[in-house]
């Protein structure tokens, strides 16, 4: 993904997950246990963390200018859809399964922040 590409997709995925983070806070608080609304609130949490680890990245792509550093965006977004989108379709339809993916979200998380260091270390 191109630096402009990362932020379109960035600023996007932070729209979304303001957006769940009030869905979860206002549509679905009645509808769901307080446990499904934790796992709820733990998917928009990471979606927003890692969201603006995209914009980071790409803010640092300019001044750091290497191919890793672009791919750790493209990572850090499939883990933001296996991760939190697991978690947010584990709420909504009580699919149990779906919580044994979410750890494939986290490793990719843990993937892109290592190729950032790397990266970094590199340039």
């Amino acid at each position: 993904m191109t630096d402009r590409q990362l932020i379109i997709v960035a600023a996007l995925t932070l729209m979304v997950g303001v957006g769940a983070g009030a869905f979860g806070a206002h549509g679905l608080k009645r509808m769901i246990t307080p446990d499904m609304l934790s796992v709820w609130q733990t998917a928009v949490l990471y979606q927003l963390i890692h969201g603006l680890g995209m914009l980071a990245i790409a803010a640092l792509g300019s001044r750091m200018g290497t191919p890793l550093l672009s791919l750790s965006g493209t990572v850090m977004f499939a883990g933001i859809l296996i991760f939190s989108g697991s978690l947010y379709a584990l709420v909504l339809t009580g699919t149990k399964w779906l919580g044994a993916i979410t750890p494939i979200g986290g490793l990719a998380f843990l993937i892109a922040w290592a190729m950032v260091a790397v990266a970094a270390y590199r340039s």
